[in-house]
C-alpha cells in the first residue's frame, strides 16, 4: 500500500480509537436509558470501522460477511431495545390525562 494509504488508514484507526473512548464515557454516564442504547448502537458501528479498516489494509474481502453479522445484530439489539422502552414508558390508561 501506498504510504498516503497507510497514513489514511491510521488516522482513520486514530478517530475510531478516539471515538471508543468517547462512547466508553457515555456508556458509564449515561444519564437515561435510552442514551446507553444509543451508545451500544454506535459501538456496533465503531466496531464495523474497525473491521473495515482491518479490511482495507490487508486488502482481503473475507471481513464483509463479518460485518455484515455485526450491522445485523446490531441493528436488531436496537430495535429490540427500542421497544422495550416504548413499552415500559407508555402511559398508564387508567391514570388520564
Amino acid at each position: 500500500m501506498t504510504e498516503a494509504g497507510d497514513i489514511l488508514l491510521n488516522a482513520a484507526l486514530a478517530v475510531i480509537l478516539l471515538a471508543g473512548a468517547l462512547l466508553l464515557i457515555r456508556i458509564r454516564r449515561g444519564p437515561s436509558m435510552l442514551d446507553r442504547a444509543v451508545a451500544i448502537d454506535v459501538a456496533a458501528a465503531l466496531i464495523i470501522a474497525g473491521i473495515g479498516v482491518q479490511a482495507a489494509s490487508t486488502r482481503t474481502r473475507y471481513y464483509l460477511s463479518i460485518m455484515l453479522v455485526i450491522a445485523f445484530l446490531g441493528f436488531t439489539s436496537s430495535v429490540g431495545i427500542a421497544r422495550f422502552i416504548a413499552v415500559r414508558d407508555r402511559p398508564d390508561p387508567e391514570e388520564g390525562p
